[in-house]
């Protein structure tokens, strides 16, 4: 689902959602920084509501949440026909073993020092992006300065 963004620029709704509140807010940040709008939601319940709500382009959701986990959320969602792509981050993948086979998940991702290039491209790869969106690019301006 495209919206038109603060700046005037379509941006692809994404939903993100996170127990852990720093988690939710540092993710929020850089995803709204390269030019998407972003809704949040510590509770995978709430998260649940909200795509009954409105549309969204793409789902983010943690693995490890108190009452269900990323995995629960994703088949909770699958089972009531939401069909947006997830992509779910765990900073457990591989010691349980977590990916896209078992968990329903169209791309999973490791937490860690790479997370955040890994996110901003499974979720380009996922919205079929092939540049960053127009907001995140230089202006002309910017371009010339940095040619001077």
């Amino acid at each position: 689902m495209l919206v038109l963004g603060t700046d005037g620029v379509l941006a692809h709704r994404i939903l993100l959602v996170d127990d852990n509140r720093m988690g939710l807010i540092a993710r929020k940040t850089v995803l709204a920084e390269n030019g998407y709008d972003v809704t949040t939601t510590d509770h995978p319940e709430r998260a649940l509501a909200l795509i009954e709500e409105q549309r969204f382009s793409l789902v983010v959701t943690d693995y490890k949440m108190p009452k269900m986990n990323g995995t629960q959320l994703i088949a909770c969602m699958r089972g009531i026909g939401y069909r947006a792509p997830v992509i779910l981050i765990s900073g457990y993948v591989e010691a349980l073993g977590l990916n896209e086979a078992n968990t329903g998940a169209d791309i999973v991702i490791q937490k860690g020092s790479l997370e955040v290039p890994q996110l901003l491209h499974a979720v380009r790869t996922l919205l079929h992006i092939r540049k960053p969106p127009v907001s995140s690019r230089p202006t002309a301006a910017a371009r010339k300065r940095r040619k001077a």
